[in-house]
């Protein structure tokens, strides 16, 4: 597993730079634009190109397409791989270019599915309608980097797709505090840096891929066998490989029914919960398929076993911490980030609330990560479809229920709908908070699609569990409790974030997080953890 573990610290430490310039984008947005009904607007537009990008840079797309190019590579050699790649990428383009310019036309009539908040005629219908129409071809051009992206991926070239997202954040920098200011500050030049953005990290990845002779001569072919077979493979995971995206949708289309700057503290509480995801998750899922496609496609059961467990462990030992450490960090995390100039405390109080909800489900959505990709990697895409399915009704069912128990149960609730003369959604628009319950709902959904995969895998018997699982999970619980002590401690001695100016705040934040981070590491190695152990 040596070889795995070095190419997702590659992936990480690429990721990382991606999400700290990520975290510095956002800071722009907080100070530029703070938490409005504008911005509202103009998440509810990037999320549906954004749903196009999770699909295809770590969902469907990928998921199909990386196991049929490892059976080209092993069994029909380098010519044939070519003829995919062209092939392939002819027909992803015809097919992005239909679905651009039907979202083009129907962009008015596809606000009221995804924001039916919005109402027809209001300034966010309008708005909204206009963003789309400016941030979609972004959808285009990133799923054809996605797919630049999984050809390096498959060639252990891991450093530049992993990188690219560093040019969507200076794109959306550039945009804010450059063009906004000529725009009168208008939120509508984000969309303008989407759309700048796809097409930079299309471009800064096509050097690398005509380094390996493979830089597509695209080709329409549907009748092509490998261009069957990953649509074949990609019509289920379309959902399958989705489900936290479309649990994002829908509750997209619940937060615009809320009170204003509903939808920017969810952005905010999300984008803090990328990082672990998008550090990790992300590189973990990314590095294991193709080495899961290859170990399957060579018939190594025992090797495919083994690339899981090491998988699943190296989850775990992120995702406790880090679930741990958000929960308790969570309003210093954003007092520090965000509460500055337009960004004021209660948008802090808010974000971290929804953070505190959605933290809670961060070894769920790491494991999701490695459990997706091994039914895929065996061109299995049934079984996450029906796991995908039951997640997403318990999304939204946990969704109304949470909203009825609010309304109906809860004093705040209760005179929020009197007041509104029994109207439920004019009294969900009155109560600040309701969004927490909205991450809520997507916790829940996290676990059990997790638990459910990881069952179905187990019993389909293609995983067999290494020894040493009980040992492993009594150290983790050990550091993951010294880790929480230590967060307590200084949470204790230092109560009110938003009263100190962002150095103090700073210092005190890496003094926390570092105490902890210090904690749980000293525990792991004092409880016999050695570096080693992740390598096998």
């Amino acid at each position: 597993m040596s070889r795995l573990l070095r190419s997702t610290a590659v992936f990480s430490a690429m990721t990382f730079l991606s999400r700290v310039s990520g975290l510095v984008r956002d800071q722009v947005y907080a100070i530029v634009f703070g938490a409005n009904p504008a911005m509202d607007v103009f998440i509810a537009a990037f999320r549906i190109p954004n749903f196009m990008r999770r699909l295809s840079a770590e969902g469907s797309f990928s998921m199909a397409f990386v196991p049929v190019l490892a059976e080209y590579k092993e069994k029909h050699g380098p010519q044939a791989v070519r003829e995919l790649v062209d092939r392939v990428t002819g027909t992803l383009l015809a097919g992005l270019l239909v679905v651009t310019a039907v979202v083009l036309l129907i962009a008015p009539w596809l606000t009221q599915l995804v924001a039916p908040g919005f109402v027809p005629g209001s300034e966010k219908h309008a708005l909204f309608v206009e963003m789309l129409r400016i941030t979609f071809p972004y959808a285009l051009f990133i799923s054809l980097a996605s797919l630049v992206g999984s050809i390096l991926n498959s060639y252990q070239r891991f450093a530049i797709p992993a990188l690219s997202p560093v040019l969507l954040n200076l794109a959306m920098m550039a945009a804010a505090l450059g063009l906004a200011p000529l725009m009168g500050g208008s939120v509508k030049a984000l969309a303008w840096g989407v759309f700048a953005a796809g097409i930079l990290q299309l471009l800064f990845q096509l050097p690398a891929l005509a380094k390996l002779g493979l830089l597509p001569r695209p080709k329409l072919d549907f009748a092509h066998a490998g261009v069957r077979k990953i649509l074949k493979l990609m019509v289920p995971t379309l959902f399958g490989s989705s489900v936290v995206q479309f649990n994002l949708l829908f509750n997209t289309m619940a937060a615009s029914f809320l009170i204003g700057g509903s939808m920017t503290w969810l952005y905010y509480s999300d984008r803090l919960l990328e990082f672990p995801l998008g550090m990790f998750g992300v590189a973990i899922g990314t590095v294991i398929l193709p080495h899961l496609s290859t170990r399957h496609a060579a018939t190594d059961p025992d090797g495919f076993s083994k690339a899981l467990d090491w998988g699943f462990r190296l989850c775990l030992l992120i995702g406790l911490p880090a679930c741990a450490g958000l929960i308790l960090c969570a309003e210093p995390l954003m007092a520090t980030l965000f509460q500055y100039r337009n960004f004021t405390a209660l948008d802090t109080r808010m974000s971290s609330w929804s953070l505190i909800a959605q933290s809670t489900a961060v070894p769920a959505f790491l494991l999701v990560k490695v459990l997706a990709p091994a039914f895929y990697s065996r061109q299995d895409t049934r079984t996450p479809v029906k796991a995908a399915i039951v997640a997403v009704l318990t999304n939204g069912l946990c969704t109304v229920g949470l909203f009825a128990w609010l309304l109906h149960a809860t004093p705040t609730g209760q005179a929020a709908l009197q007041a509104a003369g029994g109207d439920w959604r004019q009294a969900l628009a009155g109560i600040h908070g309701v969004h927490a319950l909205l991450a809520l709902a997507i916790a829940v959904a996290g676990w059990v699609n997790a638990l459910q995969l990881a069952w179905l895998l187990r019993r389909t018997g293609v995983y067999r569990h290494r020894p040493g699982w009980g040992r492993f999970l009594g150290r983790l619980v050990a550091a993951t409790s010294a880790l929480v002590l230590v967060v307590l401690v200084f949470r204790q001695a230092w109560p009110a974030w938003g009263d100190w100016a962002w150095w103090e705040r700073s210092w005190r934040l890496a003094a926390m997080v570092g105490g902890g981070g210090v904690a749980y590491a000293s525990v792991l190695l004092a409880l016999g953890m050695r570096p080693r152990d992740l390598r096998h």
